[in-house]
């Protein structure tokens, strides 16, 4: 089969509860072989899109293809060639490793013959080999995520759908499940996932920011820490918390706060009044121990835009 250059494309695709909107004429395209992260907080949309995508949900009005199908007249052949984990991906704890995939495996009707080969590389690649016998109920958050993960693989889908896979897990298992990912980038795999997670999204190839059902910014990482209107500040001082309320009532603060044992102050593009700025914290009996010019992260820009859609 001749597959899309996109295989993912969305268009003006919306979901309506009543009257709550919650996914507003979302338009956008991944391309075959990406990840693209979808980012969001609780309620900001990313399930509700997944669920378009994967054909589970009707769209109220908009369209939307995967690997070439119409996710509204097509939804059973698109299912053929897609995986879908969602949140509470469908693992039977009283069964072993071993038997869910099997069970997997009859689900999709992977021929017999196919599945000895199938399973031992998708046990490999998934680090749960030495797992197989152990009852599924038995494995930690991480463990049942990469179980999860092979399960799904187990009729080789185009697209892979992850609902923020990683929520709850360890970070060293987050990082182990991304690190498997990136192995699937190889077998043209493409993976749309959604996630909370800030430094994970810096991780994929593009990134959409969603809040509220709107889609605020799509681009690459690189890209969007670009597009940051501001300059960005990190100081150290004496008296963290007094420096913080006093920077937020200056007038030549945008806004700042604490990330960690510092202080991030957001700033006019252009901004030069320095020696007023610090003056004004010496006036207060704070000194100034560290400070320094940031490259804006990704979850600088999400905030900033989160604010910035707060006034609309």
């Amino acid at each position: 089969m001749k597959y899309p250059e996109y295989m993912i494309e969305t268009k003006n695709l919306t979901k309506k509860f009543n009257e709550v909107t919650a996914v507003n004429s979302l338009s956008l395209s991944v391309k075959k072989g990406e990840i693209f992260a979808l980012v969001g907080p609780d309620g900001a949309g990313k399930t509700t899109t997944m669920r378009m995508l994967t054909a589970i949900m009707e769209p109220t009005k908009g369209d939307a293809r995967v690997a070439g199908f119409d996710i509204k007249t097509e939804g059973e052949r698109l299912r053929e060639h897609i995986a879908y984990m969602s949140q509470r991906f469908g693992l039977y704890e009283d069964l072993s490793v071993e038997e869910n995939m099997i069970f997997y495996a009859d689900l999709y009707e992977i021929p017999y013959k196919e599945r000895p080969g199938l399973m031992e590389k998708l046990l490999s690649f998934s680090q749960m080999k030495p797992f197989c016998k152990r009852l599924a109920g038995n494995l930690s958050g991480g463990m049942k995520q990469k179980l999860g993960l092979a399960c799904a693989l187990i009729h080789k889908p185009d697209v892979l759908f992850l609902d923020e896979p990683t929520n709850g897990v360890d970070p060293i298992s987050r990082r182990e499940f991304w690190g498997i990912l990136y192995e699937l980038l190889q077998e043209k795999v493409t993976i749309f996932v959604s996630t909370a997670y800030l430094d994970e999204a810096e991780r994929a190839n593009r990134v959409g920011f969603i809040h509220r059902g709107n889609l605020l910014l799509c681009d690459t990482p690189s890209e969007i820490s670009k597009k940051f209107p501001f300059m960005l500040m990190s100081v150290k001082t004496s008296d963290n918390r007094r420096a913080r309320d006093i920077l937020n009532k200056d007038c030549l603060v945008v806004r700042c706060k604490f990330f960690g044992e510092y202080i991030h102050i957001i700033l006019e593009k252009n901004f030069k009044e320095w020696d007023k700025l610090w003056k004004n914290m010496e006036d207060n009996g704070i000194q100034l121990h560290e400070k320094r010019h940031l490259k804006p992260s990704l979850e600088d820009c999400f905030i900033n835009l989160v604010e910035e859609d707060k006034k609309l």
